[in-house]
């Protein structure tokens, strides 16, 4: 079996049909972690103020099981198939009909995706294995930076810990690098975001963003942290224009800059050291 996946296609194969299963527990995540972070700081907040703690439905990423929110329809195996189910119900909701939002065939089709195009760079190695662990957080932070401008702690955090204990094995770069990676990422943006208030008075960013620059530079190594923040830079500009263009986004809207370090870092992970020695003419 092992031979097997040892074949490049093989393992593309193999791994994307993994992303679309992923995918789906993905969207799960997406959905239920801001909920259920805004649940715990409600109870904090009572705990703190001397309050009778407010009452919610258990809620985690297991259960309950996934229904929809307008008439109840619990979602069966057969209607949870990455994709495939989505088209089957039309986009909508077997019980009452509802549409169905097309974001959970996207983020199930896009990890699929990401999953096949790294397993492809990388094969069947340790860094081929990491790299499908990178890619669907940096998937779930995007979504749920985009929905709430949050980057929870609960996904950034370990995957700090997770990009140095893989480099501690030389898997992307040396530990001496994703030390100093992780300490530049936390403090580059660290800078930034109090260099901007300072002069300006208000917050360009949130904690989380540099939590996440953090990990990256863990996984990565300090060498490819001006090549995601110049790559950041240019998809946020970007797409900040388009949307003050197209979209009629107002200037003083946040637009969350999470989204536009994960792409980045997804770039670096698999054409990261080719970008850098092209720019650098080397």
């Amino acid at each position: 079996m092992i031979a097997q996946f040892a074949d490049p296609v093989v393992f593309a194969l193999a791994a994307g049909l993994l992303g679309l299963m992923v995918g789906s527990f993905l969207n799960v995540v997406i959905h239920r972690l801001p909920v259920m972070m805004e649940r715990d700081w409600a109870l904090q907040c009572a705990e703190f103020r001397n309050e009778a703690p407010p009452a919610f439905e258990p809620l985690s990423l297991a259960r309950p099981r996934s229904r929809c929110p307008k008439c109840g329809h619990s979602i069966t195996a057969l209607e949870n198939i990455p994709v495939i189910s989505w088209l089957l119900l039309r986009g909508r909701c077997k019980g009452c009909a509802a549409p169905i939002s097309l974001r959970y065939p996207l983020v199930e089709a896009l990890t699929g995706l990401l999953f096949a195009l790294a397993a492809w760079h990388f094969g069947f190695t340790a860094a081929g294995l990491g790299a499908l662990v990178l890619i669907a957080a940096l998937v779930a932070l995007t979504a749920i930076d985009f929905d709430t401008q949050l980057l929870p702690d609960d996904i950034t955090l370990p995957l700090l810990w997770i990009g140095l204990a893989l480099n501690a094995f030389n898997v992307y770069t040396d530990l001496k690098s994703a030390v100093i990676g992780a300490m530049v990422g936390y403090l580059s943006l660290w800078s930034v975001y109090w260099l901007f208030k300072l002069f300006t008075g208000k917050e360009g960013m949130g904690y989380g963003d540099f939590k996440l620059l953090a990990a990256l530079g863990a996984w990565l190594g300090w060498q490819m942290l001006p090549l995601t923040i110049l790559l950041s830079s240019l998809v946020g500009a970007v797409v900040g224009i388009a949307l003050m263009a197209f979209a009629r986004h107002g200037r003083n809207v946040p637009i969350p800059f999470g989204p536009y370090l994960a792409a980045a870092g997804a770039i670096a992970l698999v054409w990261g050291k080719p970008l850098t020695r092209a720019y650098l003419g080397a």
